[in-house]
């Protein structure tokens, strides 16, 4: 059984993350790679909130018995699998969770383009999944 309690604390921290990384969505390339504050900023708040997605499926899927997943980017591949993302949230997330192990990991150096296009253009993903999460929740067999 999924401890709903516990998502929907997770889902309201990153509705707090979200309310706050918008005060920085029209930050362009430029003002981002120019200012480490700025940069610090938004690579951690987007960590936080992908981090988050990920503690939030790790749950459902650990409660409900699905598939263990290969890695994190893995994890919303197996909530694509059981219904409850649908296609285009499952792609943009499994995108996010790579660009968290290269933010947390260092695999690379960021790109201001690919930080800026979350920020601008994905960044609303996120209210997308907590409803898709919210969604699942409110299904008479989720719980």
């Amino acid at each position: 059984m999924v401890d709903e309690v516990l998502v929907l604390r997770k889902l309201s921290e990153l509705d707090e993350y979200y309310q706050q990384i918008r005060e920085l969505k029209s930050t362009t390339v430029a003002e981002y790679s120019r200012n480490w504050k700025v940069q610090r900023i938004i690579e951690r708040t987007l960590q936080m909130m992908i981090e988050t997605c990920i503690d939030v499926a790790g749950h459902i899927i650990a409660d409900q018995g699905f598939r263990v997943p290969k890695n994190y980017s893995d994890t919303f591949s197996v909530l694509h699998e059981n219904s409850i993302l649908d296609d285009r949230l499952h792609v943009s997330l499994k995108k996010m969770a790579q660009f968290r192990n290269i933010v947390v990991h260092h695999y690379d150096k960021i790109d201001a383009e690919i930080v800026i296009g979350i920020l601008q253009r994905d960044i609303n993903d996120f209210i997308a999944y907590k409803d898709a999460i919210i969604s699942y929740l409110q299904k008479p067999n989720s719980l």
